[in-house]
C-alpha cells in the first residue's frame, strides 16, 4: 500500500481528488482506486506529538527547584498530544501497513518536520518519498504527486526544525523556571514565563512605553516662505517652500532635522524676507504605481486593525472561519503575497464569486479587467502557501457575521486591484536658494486613481486642504520671496503599539536591530514568530499579564516591565533570533552542526542560571505543580472535578488549561477519550435524541456532523489491512 500522509486534512483532500477513484472515506483516511492502483491518504492535524515534559526525563524535575536548573535532557523525547491522539493512532495503524510512505507535508521548516518526527516515533523501516505542494489546484496538486523525491534529499531541512524546536525547549524550560523562582523568592506571585520570540516583543512594549514616560516635548520651529517667478520667469503664481537646514545648521536641529533654536530661525527669516532667489531644480513628473500585492496573514492583520481596529487574533480566527467553515477563501495562515500561475485561469470565476458574496463590489467586479495580468502571478515567488485570495465559492455556510463580511471584503478588494490600471501621481518639486538659504516646495496630487479606488477610506480621515499645483518654473528661473514667517510646533510623544503596529514591528523586525549584520539576517527570514503564530504570541503576552489593553492601545504592565528589567539585553531584545535564524539556515545548508548549536546554546543559558542575581536554593515554592500547562506552560495542580481528579493551571482562572491525570483516564462522562470530528475535527460528544444515543460535534450548528453510538463509543470506521 502506497500511504500520503498530509499536514493537515484540507491538503489530504486535495491529494485524493487528485488521485485514482473510486473514493472511501473513513475517520482520519480516504482510500483511493482499486487492486495495484490502491492507494490511502491521511493526515495529521498540526503537531501530532510534543516535546516530552521534563518529568518524563526524571521525575525530580516535576517539581520547580533551583537546585536542579539547568535542566538538560539526556536524550530527547516526544509525546503525544492528547486533543489529537486520536488521529495519531489511526495514522500509525496505516504507516505500519504501509509499503512505501509518501511524505506530503508543508515544504517548509516546520513542515518537514512535522511528518518525519511521526515517521520516527512509528519507527517504520519502509522506503519513505517526498512530494512538494504550495497549491490546491488540482493540476498543480497532481504536477507534484507526479514528481516524488526521495525525503532522505530533506534531511537538513528536518535537522534544522528539530534543532529549533529543541533549542525553544531548553530556553524556555530553563529561564521560565529560573526566572519565576528568582521572583517567588522576592515575594512575587504567578509565572514569570520567557521565550525566545514572546520575550523580545514584550521587549518591545516596554521600550516604547518608557519612551512615552520619559518623553518631554520641546519646541521645534518650521520657516515657511511665500515666494513667486519674476516677470523673466514662465509663471508668477506665488507658491510655498519650506526651510531646509544646511549642514551648518546640524548643531541647532535634532536627529529629525527639526530645528530647535528660536534665534536661528529668527536669523533666517530676516534673511530671506524680501530678498531675491533662484531655482536650483525644477522635477516634474507623472508617476505609475502599480497595484499592492494580494494579502499575507501579516498584512491581513494589520489592515485590519488600522481599518476595523480587530485584534490579531480576531483576525486570524475569522479567516479561519472563512476558511474552514465557509470555504470562501484560501488558507489563511500564509507568510506569501504572490500567486502560482496556474490561479490566473481562475480569475473569472473568482470575481464572478466575489461579486456574489460581497454585493457592496459588484460594480468593481464588473469594470476589472480579467485581461489584466499583474506582477502577483509568479510561480518563483511562492513557497509553501501563497496569498490570501478569495474562492470560487458563491455562497458561505451561513449568513457572514459583521467581521466576517469585512475580512471578505478586504481580502477581495486586493484579489480586484490585480485587474484594476495604475495609480497615477502627478509629483513636483522645486528647489530654490535665497540668500545663503536653501528651501523645497513639493506638490503631489492623483491623476488617475485606477486601483486606489477600491481602498478602503476611514471615516475619521480628515481630508486635507487640497493645496494649489506647483507653477511650472525652471531651473536658473528668478525667484522673490514676498514673506517668510515662523510656525512653532511641538515634538510629540511616540504612540503606544496597537495590535496593527505590534503586528508590523513583528513583521519587520529589523528596524529594531542596530547591528547591521543582524539586521541583514532578519530582513531576510520572517521577522519575529510567523504569519501563523504572531497572533498566538501576542494574545499568551496579554494571558501571562505582560500585557494590558487601553482603549485600542497596548500597554506593558507593572509585571512585564520587571520581567524586562531583570532580563540581560540579550534575552530581551530581537538580536538573538537573527543568530539563530542565521544558524539554523547554515544547519539547512549543510555548513552548520545542529549538535554544536544546542551544545552552545546550553554554555549561554548556564551562564544565565548562574551568573549575577541568580540566587542559592530555596525551597520549593508551593504553586510548584507537576507537568507545564499546555496553554501557558505554567505550573499545574491536582484538582477534582465532578469527573474525578485533573491538572489544571495554577494561574486559573486567568488560564483554563487542563491536563488529564492519566492519559487512559475518561476526560468526559462517557468512558472514552473525546475523537474529533471526521469533518471539522473538533471534539465529539455524545448526546441522547428521540432515537437514542449518538455522537455530534462540539462545534454544532458551526458543523452538523453525526456519528451512530456503538455501546457508548462513536461508531468509527478504522482502516482496513490491504
Amino acid at each position: 500500500m502506497r500511504l500520503y500522509i498530509a499536514e493537515k486534512p484540507s491538503l489530504g483532500r486535495a491529494i485524493a481528488a487528485a488521485l485514482p477513484a473510486p473514493h472511501q472515506k473513513g475517520q482520519g483516511w480516504i482510500r483511493c482506486g482499486q487492486g495495484e492502483e490502491a492507494c490511502t491518504v491521511s493526515w495529521c492535524i498540526g503537531h501530532l506529538l510534543e516535546p516530552a515534559e521534563p518529568a518524563q526525563y526524571d521525575p525530580r524535575w516535576k517539581k520547580w527547584r533551583q537546585a536542579d536548573l539547568p535542566l538538560f535532557p539526556p536524550h530527547w523525547e516526544v509525546a503525544p498530544k492528547s486533543s489529537v491522539s486520536q488521529q495519531l493512532q489511526i495514522l500509525q495503524s496505516l504507516m505500519r501497513k504501509a509499503d512505501v510512505i509518501i511524505h506530503a507535508g508543508d515544504p517548509d521548516r516546520e513542515g518537514q518536520l512535522l511528518v518525519d518526527e511521526v515517521i520516527r516515533y512509528t519507527g517504520v523501516k519502509c522506503p519513505v518519498e517526498r512530494i512538494l505542494i504550495n497549491d490546491l489546484n488540482p493540476s498543480a496538486v497532481a504536477k507534484a504527486i507526479n514528481s516524488p523525491q526521495d525525503n532522505r534529499h530533506f534531511r537538513r531541512l528536518s535537522h534544522s526544525a528539530l534543532a529549533r524546536q529543541r533549542a525553544d525547549w531548553l530556553y524556555g524550560i530553563n529561564l521560565t523556571r529560573f526566572y519565576t523562582l528568582t521572583y517567588q523568592q522576592q515575594g512575587q506571585q504567578g509565572v514569570f514565563s520567557v521565550g525566545r520570540v514572546q520575550t523580545p516583543v514584550l521587549g518591545l512594549v516596554v521600550t516604547r512605553d518608557k519612551a512615552i514616560e520619559q518623553f518631554e516635548p520641546k519646541p521645534y520651529y518650521r520657516i515657511e516662505a511665500t515666494c513667486h517667478g519674476v516677470e523673466e520667469a514662465e509663471s508668477d503664481q506665488p507658491f510655498t517652500a519650506r526651510w531646509v537646514p544646511s549642514d551648518q545648521d546640524q548643531d541647532s536641529c535634532d536627529e529629525e532635522g527639526r530645528l530647535l533654536d528660536r534665534t536661528v530661525a529668527e536669523a533666517v527669516v530676516n534673511a530671506v524676507q524680501g530678498r531675491p532667489g533662484k531655482i536650483t531644480e525644477a522635477r516634474f513628473r507623472d508617476r505609475n504605481e502599480s497595484p499592492p500585492l494580494p494579502l499575507s496573514l501579516s498584512v491581513l492583520q494589520i489592515e485590519a486593525g488600522r481599518l476595523f481596529r480587530m485584534g490579531a487574533k480576531d483576525v486570524l480566527d475569522t479567516a479561519q472561519s472563512l476558511y474552514e467553515r465557509h470555504q470562501l477563501i484560501t488558507y489563511p495562515r500564509s507568510d506569501c503575497r504572490y500567486l502560482p500561475e496556474g490561479h490566473y485561469e481562475q480569475r473569472s470565476s473568482v470575481v464572478s464569486a466575489i461579486a456574489r458574496v460581497a454585493t457592496d463590489l459588484e460594480s468593481a467586479c464588473q469594470q476589472a479587467n480579467l485581461d489584466k495580468r499583474s506582477a502577483a502571478w509568479n510561480d518563483k515567488k511562492v513557497d509553501a502557501h501563497h496569498a490570501i485570495i478569495p474562492t470560487a465559492r458563491q455562497r458561505g455556510a451561513g449568513r457572514l457575521s459583521d467581521g466576517e463580511q469585512k475580512i471578505y471584503d478586504l481580502i477581495s478588494r486586493y484579489y480586484l486591484m490585480q485587474f484594476s490600471e495604475d495609480a497615477i501621481h502627478r509629483e513636483g518639486r522645486l528647489s530654490l536658494t535665497i540668500g545663503d538659504h536653501d528651501f523645497r516646495a513639493t506638490e503631489t496630487a492623483i491623476l488617475e486613481p485606477g486601483w486606489k479606488q477600491l481602498e478602503i477610506r476611514q471615516r475619521e480621515e480628515r481630508k486635507e486642504a487640497s493645496k494649489p499645483p506647483l507653477p511650472r518654473l525652471s531651473t536658473g528661473d528668478a525667484v522673490l520671496c514676498d514673506s517668510a514667517e515662523i510656525k512653532e510646533r511641538k515634538t510629540q510623544a511616540p504612540q503606544p503599539f496597537t495590535d496593527a503596529t505590534l503586528l508590523s514591528a513583528m513583521t519587520n523586525i529589523a528596524r529594531f536591530v542596530s547591528d547591521p549584520e543582524l539586521r541583514k539576517t532578519l530582513r531576510e527570514t520572517d521577522g519575529l514568530g510567523t504569519e501563523a503564530t504572531r497572533a498566538a504570541i501576542i494574545d499568551t503576552l496579554f494571558k501571562r499579564d505582560y500585557l494590558v489593553r487601553e482603549k485600542r492601545f497596548i500597554r506593558s504592565t507593572s509585571k512585564g516591565k520587571a520581567l524586562i528589567e531583570s532580563l540581560p539585553e540579550s534575552v530581551s531584545t530581537p538580536d538573538m533570533t537573527a543568530i539563530w535564524e542565521s544558524t539554523l539556515e547554515q544547519i539547512r545548508r549543510g555548513e552548520g552542526d545542529p549538535r554544536q548549536f544546542l551544545t552552545d546554546l546550553q554554555n549561554q543559558i548556564r551562564k544565565l542560571v548562574s551568573g549575577p542575581g541568580s540566587l542559592s536554593p530555596q525551597p520549593e515554592p508551593e504553586t510548584s505543580g507537576g507537568v507545564h500547562c499546555p496553554k501557558c506552560r505554567a505550573p499545574m495542580r491536582e484538582r477534582e472535578g465532578k469527573f474525578g481528579a485533573f491538572l489544571a493551571c495554577t494561574r486559573f482562572p486567568d488560564c483554563n488549561g487542563t491536563r488529564p491525570i492519566d492519559d487512559t483516564q475518561p476526560e468526559d462522562g462517557s468512558g472514552t477519550r473525546p475523537i474529533p470530528c471526521p469533518h471539522c475535527f473538533s471534539p465529539l460528544v455524545r448526546r441522547k435524541g428521540p432515537k437514542g444515543y449518538f455522537w455530534g460535534c462540539s462545534n454544532f450548528p458551526g458543523c452538523r456532523q453525526t456519528i451512530s453510538d456503538d455501546n457508548g463509543k462513536p461508531a468509527i470506521r478504522l482502516p482496513k489491512a490491504t
